[in-house]
């Protein structure tokens, strides 16, 4: 029996049509062990580049979406100004992770409470309410929506950044009815 990874391999001789299916495509092509497997390109973005949105008070950079990894996943590089506080929501269509890179950030998982230092990870599944709070010095963290498409609901709900900051302060309140709306076309809910 073969692995996974030994059923299917770029040769040198695929490698061309591979690296010719241009810089936003995917090619499926059929293997002889798998009916169709779909090669997708590969995708980089360096540091300071993305979609950058003002999101609810935070920087929101979108680094892969679910055009970029098909379908798999959305992952979004979010800076939380200094004793930040997400809403509580639930996800009925995607998994979120957490992964934490600068600062502190507590993390409420259906009631259980997780201490978040940089390097930590944690994971919410879908169905499960969830909410999170920064440090004095606020956090950037790494969300992992699985599968993709979460960016979709992000784009609605943001703005285009003006710069790749945390938002200057705003005294605007949000309209909840009108977010609890357009949240559920996405699968997701807001609590209050």
């Amino acid at each position: 029996m073969t692995s996974d990874s030994a059923r299917f391999s770029i040769t040198p001789r695929h490698a061309k049509w591979f690296l010719s299916a241009g810089p936003a495509s995917a090619a499926t092509v059929a293997t002889p062990r798998s009916p169709a497997v779909q090669v997708l390109n590969a995708v980089a973005v360096a540091n300071g580049k993305g979609e950058a949105r003002w999101w609810f008070g935070a920087l929101a950079e979108i680094k892969a979406t679910a055009a970029d990894t098909g379908g798999q996943f959305t992952l979004v590089e979010v800076t939380c100004p200094p004793s930040y506080k997400g809403a509580r929501h639930v996800h009925h269509k995607e998994d979120e992770a957490f992964w934490l890179l600068e600062g502190h950030m507590d993390l409420d998982v259906d009631g259980k409470k997780i201490d978040m230092n940089p390097g930590d990870y944690a994971f919410g599944p879908r169905n499960v309410p969830h909410s999170f709070t920064t440090g004095d010095a606020g956090c950037r963290v790494l969300f992992i929506l699985t599968p993709g498409g979460f960016e979709n609901l992000l784009m609605e709900v943001s703005e285009p950044a003006g710069s790749r900051t945390v938002p200057p302060p705003s005294d605007k309140k949000p309209d909840i009815a009108r977010l609890q709306k357009i949240v559920a076309r996405y699968g997701n809910e807001i609590l209050v």
